[in-house]
């Protein structure tokens, strides 16, 4: 059935690419796709997800902090398969319910970042359950674009976007550095390091094959990829060493990687769009 609340939100994500106005502006969200666990029906909802280190995000079965557990996660306790929508990607998911102590730290990640998490576990007396997704995708990712240089642009859009929320985060939290924020700050280090080493081993020797004239350009971009690894190397030591001057590396790492992905955007989406 249709629902007043969710069905906006879904069509403005789908549309913009993940993005979406109003209260979820600044939000991190997915769709998530369960089974009915009694009609057998597909059902979509929005839902704010933590990054969990880059093999699988975490999301809340907070329902606003009432006295149910939301439909979607009893049909995850039904049928653990799901698709997930990120904005950029789509993907076959396996949901894990998370217990005990492995639970109760992943909460605490999200209330430390987000108080309304304890606002809602405080408002009930059931135990918000917390579900770890992890893509389960067999073969090539299926990404929401018309083109190979869309699909880049997008990737590329949505670590700019992630950026600019950890920038965000670290702002509002001050001194501190909480452990969410931790957590964000090496999920965004493994998607970088995961997507550019699918460039070095599968894109650019395309490249290389079929364009030998885009041997300089490629020469650069491995070497940038290069010297962005060493700078997640270098955040992920500061944050294994406590935090003091992650502010520091972030800013460096957001102006390098963006002049990074200016030049990459600039010699090769024509090229991957056929445009020359």
């Amino acid at each position: 059935m249709p629902n007043a609340f969710n069905d906006p939100i879904i069509a403005e994500f789908r549309a913009h690419h993940g993005r979406v106005g109003g209260w979820f502006a600044d939000a991190r969200l997915l769709l998530l796709t369960t089974t009915g666990a009694r009609t057998g029906a597909p059902h979509t909802v929005p839902l704010g997800y933590l990054p969990d280190g880059g093999e699988r995000v975490l999301v809340i079965g907070s329902a606003g902090g009432g006295p149910r557990h939301p439909a979607w996660f009893h049909n995850l306790r039904a049928d653990p398969r799901a698709v997930v929508e990120d904005g950029v990607f789509t993907y076959p998911a396996e949901a894990t319910i998370l217990e005990g102590d492995e639970r109760d730290a992943a909460f605490a990640r999200a209330a430390e970042a987000d108080p309304g998490w304890a606002a809602y576990q405080d408002g009930t007396t059931r135990v918000l359950p917390v579900v770890a997704l992890r893509s389960v995708q067999d073969g090539p990712p299926d990404v929401a674009a018309g083109s190979p240089g869309a699909a880049l642009r997008l990737v590329h859009d949505a670590f700019r976007r992630e950026l600019a929320l950890i920038r965000t985060e670290m702002a509002d939290a001050g001194p501190g550095l909480g452990a969410q924020l931790r957590m964000n700050c090496l999920t965004l280090c493994a998607g970088l390091r995961h997507h550019h080493g699918g460039e070095d081993a599968a894109m650019f020797p395309f490249l290389d094959r079929t364009r030998p004239d885009l041997a300089p350009v490629l020469e650069r971009l491995r070497r940038e990829h290069e010297e962005i690894a060493a700078l997640t190397a270098r955040l992920a030591a500061v944050l294994a060493e406590g935090g003091a001057g992650v502010a520091v590396q972030v800013d460096r790492l957001v102006d390098d990687l963006e002049r990074h992905l200016a030049y990459e955007e600039e010699q090769l989406i024509p090229v991957l769009d056929g445009g020359r």
